[in-house]
């Protein structure tokens, strides 16, 4: 009997240890309405967040962006896309777009590269 639940209470264990696999994998720690990017990939180090539109990104971000995240919140009329640009003020190139839900762990194009950015209706 004793054998039988502790075969049991592994047969348990080894579940809940799969549905904890099955979570999202790199799921981005962001909160819900902001925009997130982190100085490292996979979103590591640092975290800059924004509920609104920023034309000169902080010092310790600014060309030091590898990794974001839209959490922003949907619906008729909100602009939900993020445009991230190389320049201050939306000057420059776009260097990523960043769809509703959308989070991009890395991208070699737009890494380290990003200087402001702004809420759009579309990329």
């Amino acid at each position: 009997m004793k054998r039988l639940a502790l075969t049991a209470a592994a047969a348990v264990l080894a579940l809940s240890g799969g549905l904890a696999l099955a979570a999202p994998a790199g799921a981005a720690s962001c909160p819900s309405g902001e925009f997130c990017v982190w100085e490292h990939a996979n979103f590591g180090g640092q975290r800059a967040n924004w509920s609104g539109d920023d034309g000169w990104w902080e010092s310790w971000i600014a060309d030091n962006d590898s990794s974001w995240a839209n959490h922003g919140i949907s619906g008729p009329g909100v602009k939900d896309h993020v445009r991230v640009y190389e320049d201050a003020y939306r000057g420059g190139a776009m260097t990523i777009c960043l769809t509703p839900g959308q989070e991009a762990n890395y991208n070699g194009v737009a890494n380290d590269r990003g200087d402001s950015h702004t809420w759009a209706m579309n990329c």
